[in-house]
């Protein structure tokens, strides 16, 4: 089968990639970016499995000679433009909607156009916005409520994934993404503001001191690996009872408790708090964790990493990779 990933090599479009093709897909990879070296070496043998295609999906035509060459059967639509800062919202706001809208209407056109048997958009818990105060998990009837571009759009490519599906007899799902880490992750064009997994790894594998500060707050981060692992289950899935699905651990974790992993990891790390920093503030959240229950009592999907596991498993790839930066 021959399944089209876009933003397949950005970070967590590469993971589905490489899922993907280890699992009997015949990957097209279809990004404005081409693979980088540090890419490559991710797929190591999987890379005959994948074809790239560079493209815009703002430009149809660009879109549509993907169809040309190759009979698509199924789509995970995860190109996105991430805008998770005001600043940069305020800047290329014309930008986000245009990926972030546009794009997702030209790859609805090609789904209906080739007749796919299933379309996946990779939506995120952005998309709830502050739907409920932080001490409460999101589950899939919450009412969404998002406030910034980035929540917008992808709440508003979830129901025009849903209707075109309805109106063109595609079978199509939405997975909302809670936070992730792991390989893969670094500034692109479309990616400029990097997790705390990220930053500290990269400082502890450095040998830099990490700053902590904030240590209250905290989100609910899963492994890139499980959620390439889960868009996967829902994309082969038979049939889906539902079109909106949360991937998530469902579990929150505090800086405290990364930083804590770390060391653990890495017992060398050393710590700098600055003398100003308040740790009394409590806990700051931008929306709840999200709940996975539908996508168990569905498909029974369960993450299989826990935060050491993730950990391990991401320091490790950096160290091999020699990726340091």
């Amino acid at each position: 089968m021959v399944t089209l990933v876009t933003g397949g090599t950005g970070f967590v479009g590469a993971n589905i990639v490489r899922d993907l093709a280890r699992n009997g897909h015949q990957v097209v990879s279809f990004d404005i970016n081409g693979p980088d070296q540090l890419f490559l070496n991710f797929l190591d043998d999987d890379f005959s499995a994948v074809t790239f295609v560079q493209g815009d999906i703002v430009d149809r035509a660009s879109v549509e000679r993907v169809a040309q060459d190759h009979r698509i059967e199924k789509i995970v639509h995860a190109a996105v433009y991430t805008v998770n800062r005001e600043a940069l919202e305020i800047e290329r706001s014309r930008d986000v909607v245009a990926i972030n809208l546009e794009g997702t209407a030209n790859l609805l056109e090609l789904a209906r156009t080739q007749q796919v048997s299933r379309f996946i958009y990779v939506s995120s818990g952005a998309a709830y916005g502050a739907a409920l105060p932080g001490d409460q998990t999101l589950n899939e009837e919450t009412p969404s409520a998002p406030e910034n571009l980035y929540g917008i759009t992808k709440f508003a490519s979830e129901m025009i994934t849903r209707r075109y599906g309805e109106l063109h007899g595609i079978s199509t799902a939405s997975v909302r993404l809670s936070t992730p880490y792991g390989p893969m992750e670094r500034v692109t064009g479309h990616r400029a503001v990097m997790s705390v997994f990220y930053d500290w790894t990269g400082q502890a594998v450095r040998g830099e001191p990490i700053t902590a500060e904030d240590m209250n707050q905290g989100r609910d981060y899963i492994y890139i690996t499980d959620i390439a692992d889960g868009i996967r289950t829902v994309l082969d899935a038979t049939e889906l009872r539902h079109g909106l699905y949360n991937l998530t651990t469902g579990i929150w974790l505090t800086f405290q408790e990364i930083l804590d992993s770390v060391i653990e990891l890495l017992p060398a790390t050393q710590v700098v708090t600055p003398a100003a920093t308040d740790q009394s503030g409590g806990e700051s959240y931008s929306r709840g964790p999200l709940s996975g229950h539908r996508l168990f009592d569905d498909l029974g999907w369960t993450p299989k990493y826990d935060l050491k596991a993730g950990l391990s498993d991401y320091i490790a790839w950096r160290k091999d990779s020699d990726f340091l930066d």
